[in-house]
């Protein structure tokens, strides 16, 4: 670093995991975008596997304006983030990704923005006038609405763009909130923003670009990672996320259940004869269908989305569904139990008839075998760790 150049008014955080393409490009749009403007660019790297670290120090050996941050520990974006933000002098702290997506042209306003004292975090938002999605897909577009919707529904975020990552906030607005951040956290500016509800939020429209380099995160792991940040940060690190999962993508089931329950119904579908006792002669073939049907649609979501880090690959995929299929049938029969004791005993029959009484005793049934495979697949089939 030059001793004579002056101190930095803002350092430009960029946290990058395999963008040896998209570095070489990215700290000459900065440096263009903030002109005269005194600032440093910290690059904080996971010790990328393409070498991102050793373009980085090509870089900052003849650019005295860049920090190069290798991180050989605690790998993620958001730890990342925290790690540049340490290392930062200069009392706005700026945080844009590596994949050429942002468009560094407007750092300029959000700086003024945060100077004019308006302000403690700008958000660069794809919501915001003057902004746009570019050429996403209609499928990107879907899910982004439907997690900025939960962003708003669950934790009231003051941004039309709470799911971006191209943020620029006061070194105040850090240290007052950087103790709470949890380093593992999906979207660190839903860290920010989320756990210090009285920071001052404004947005600044830029169109986001598509990427050109690299490869995109939009995974089913990201997605996941995002609903256990809003879980963690809406219930507390009490709460067990995975749970909270579990839970949504039970809720998800009943609702699966419940829809071709009543449909098979509709279709008028046999009853079961099951030769054994009165107390089982509600169960309909239109109930074993949509417990079947519910059973294989939970096992795919769960092991690919609620247990990731437990899921099975390959041929012990079929075992552990054989296994899950075990340990629903037992939950299976608690439903089957509920549901046939609501029958016998009429309930609510006179008050909304047999029809529609049926569904709701088949929801509460479902209801009550949730918690009871929660403790069985939890004990039994993602026990244990992928190695």
């Amino acid at each position: 670093m030059n001793a004579s150049a002056p101190a930095p008014i803002v350092s430009v955080i960029t946290p990058t995991f395999n963008e040896v393409e998209n570095l070489p490009v990215l700290v000459p749009r900065i440096h263009a975008a903030l002109g005269d403007t005194p600032h440093e660019i910290v690059i904080a790297d996971d010790n990328s596997p393409d070498r991102t670290w050793a373009v980085a120090e090509e870089i900052a050996a003849g650019d005295d304006s860049v920090v190069v941050l290798r991180r050989f520990h605690d790998h993620g974006l958001s730890a990342a983030v925290l790690d540049g933000m340490s290392a930062a002098r200069a009392p706005y702290l700026a945080v844009i990704d590596a994949d050429l997506q942002h468009d560094p042209s407007v750092l300029g306003e959000m700086l003024a923005r945060l100077r004019a004292g308006d302000a403690d975090v700008v958000v660069g938002s794809r919501e915001a006038d003057g902004g746009g999605y570019g050429e996403w897909s209609a499928r990107r577009r879907f899910v982004s609405w439907v997690a900025a919707g939960i962003a708003r529904l669950f934790l009231r975020v003051p941004t039309g763009d709470p799911m971006s990552g191209y943020f620029m906030l006061t070194r105040g607005a850090y240290e007052s909130t950087a103790a709470e951040i949890n380093p593992l956290g999906f979207k660190i500016l839903l860290e920010f923003i989320g756990r210090n509800r009285a920071l001052r939020v404004q947005d600044v429209g830029y169109t986001f670009a598509n990427r050109v380099h690299g490869e995109t995160k939009l995974k089913p792991s990201v997605i996941r990672s995002y609903l256990l940040a809003v879980a963690e940060l809406r219930l507390g690190r009490q709460i067990n996320p995975v749970f909270f999962l579990y839970v949504l993508v039970g809720i998800l089931g009943v609702a699966v259940n419940s829809v071709l329950f009543t449909l098979f119904e509709a279709l008028g579908f046999p009853r079961i004869d099951t030769g054994l006792n009165e107390a089982l002669d509600p169960i309909y073939s239109s109930f074993v269908a949509s417990v079947v049907l519910t059973t294989l649609l939970l096992f795919v979501i769960n092991n690919e989305f609620t247990f990731w880090e437990q899921r099975y690959r390959g041929w012990r995929t079929i075992g552990a569904l054989l296994l899950y299929g075990v340990m629903t049938g037992v939950g299976t029969l608690v439903h089957v139990a509920v549901f046939s004791w609501l029958q016998e005993t009429g309930f609510l029959f006179n008050l909304i008839g047999d029809d529609a009484a049926r569904v709701v005793h088949n929801l509460v049934g479902a209801m009550v075998a949730l918690v009871v495979n929660w403790y069985l697949n939890t004990t039994f089939v993602w026990r244990r760790r992928l190695v």
